[in-house]
């Protein structure tokens, strides 16, 4: 029984790991070319085609994994325990640096899912973020620390458009940043002066003990 038990085991963490490995090519072989095949895909993953339907019964499943990857790594990056800050300037550059790098990890589901999945489930993915990104600037208006000509709502959305505006840009090979570059603009499109948002982004990036 104990032994029979361990297989199993064994057998599952070896599904998915094959699994998580198919889901790797996906994304790189989509990055590179996004009209892979799952040929392509099945062959930079070191498995046969078989293995890859064995998974995803096709084109839109495979993306649905991606989608459903990338919404799990952005929920870790959300839940992240920082430690509380009370200006709302602080917080929102922490919040970008938080989420830069795994919209850069799966940009490549800017240019896909809308078309294999719809535009709905690429905005359920952004949920938890758009309704975090609104409470800090809603606080940052009452703080006076952002513009109050707009709702937080509309701020929001257009942070959102922003972060997604240049992650196409990473797409299009015109932009490329760690993240600090992104979250200083952000703090300017709210309406911090640069010199303040990049001194706030540098305290938060800098080496620990680079006190200069």
């Amino acid at each position: 029984m104990i032994h029979a038990h361990v297989t199993a085991a064994s057998e599952r963490s070896r599904t998915l790991l094959t699994r998580a490995r198919i889901l790797e090519a996906a994304r790189q072989e989509l990055d590179r070319d996004p009209d892979s095949s799952l040929g392509d895909i099945a062959e930079a993953a070191g498995v046969v085609r078989r293995t890859v339907y064995g998974h995803f019964n096709g084109r839109a499943a495979l993306m649905e994994g991606l989608v459903e990857e990338a919404t799990w790594a952005l929920r870790q990056a959300l839940a992240v325990p920082r430690a509380p800050v009370a200006d709302a300037v602080t917080e929102l550059a922490r919040f970008v640096l938080a989420v830069w790098p795994v919209g850069d990890r799966y940009r490549i589901l800017l240019r896909l899912a809308p078309q294999d999945l719809g535009a709905d489930r690429l905005a359920e993915v952004l949920a938890p973020a758009r309704d975090m990104a609104e409470a800090i600037i809603g606080r940052g208006q009452r703080q006076g620390a952002f513009q109050t000509g707009v709702p937080s709502v509309v701020l929001t959305r257009a942070l959102e458009g922003h972060l997604l505006g240049l992650l196409d840009c990473v797409n299009s090979g015109v932009w490329s940043d760690d993240g600090t570059g992104t979250a200083t603009a952000a703090l300017i499109a709210m309406g911090v002066t640069g010199d303040s948002a990049a001194a706030c982004v540098h305290g938060l990036v800098r080496p620990a003990g680079d006190a200069a």
